[in-house]
């Protein structure tokens, strides 16, 4: 899906060994989304009890990553154009800039394109934003990936569920994996495969 293409450009970029920070913009309200981002300082809003810092700060020197960007409002969308455009930005309660150096990869189910048109994305960020665009097809549009992610996930979920293994699966289950629609795209192979997890089998 998407974050493994962005985990994939950040491996292979001379900022391989800085952090790595992903949002989802479209987890959070508004608010907390902002704060989120940009950090805030003690004080700043009830229940600001300690300064915090944001995702952008936390990926000086490194990557992060805004997925989802397409849920995000108009007005936090030109707080991001500012920090794009100038390299820096203002926690909340603050009066002191902060320098961002951080490469930005954007991503959405949406298009950007007619969410512009209709005055619903900042035309300004869309092509600020858009200077190299990949394209990702539906997984059903591209069946000789499945066995890689498939590969992929039984590595990352062994780890998470107490190194409890799962064997790749077989010619004839892969042949149905492969052939399957997949309406809820990678994110639902990633649930067939915490399944085939807990309950050992395919």
């Amino acid at each position: 899906g998407k974050e493994v293409v962005a985990q994939n450009l950040y491996h292979k970029s001379t900022r391989k060994n800085k952090p790595f920070i992903k949002v989802n913009c479209a987890a959070l309200p508004d608010g907390l989304l902002e704060s989120e981002l940009f950090g805030f300082e003690r004080g700043a809003f009830t229940g600001a009890e300690r300064k915090k810092r944001g995702k952008f700060a936390l990926a000086h020197q490194g990557v992060l990553f805004l997925d989802e960007i397409g849920d995000m409002s108009l007005s936090l969308q030109a707080k991001l154009l500012h920090v794009l455009q100038s390299g820096e930005f203002s926690p909340l309660g603050s009066e002191k800039d902060v320098k961002a150096d951080a490469w930005v990869i954007a991503a959405t189910n949406q298009k950007l394109e007619e969410k512009v048109a209709k005055g619903l994305f900042r035309e300004d960020l869309y092509y600020r934003l858009n200077i190299i665009k990949i394209y990702i097809p539906p997984l059903n549009k591209r069946p000789e990936d499945i066995p890689v992610l498939i590969d992929h996930f039984i590595t990352k979920y062994t780890s998470q569920f107490d190194k409890k293994k799962l064997l790749k699966p077989s010619r004839e289950d892969m042949e149905k994996l492969t052939s399957y629609s997949w309406p809820g795209n990678v994110r639902e192979l990633q649930n067939v495969l915490k399944s085939c997890m807990v309950m050992g089998n395919w």
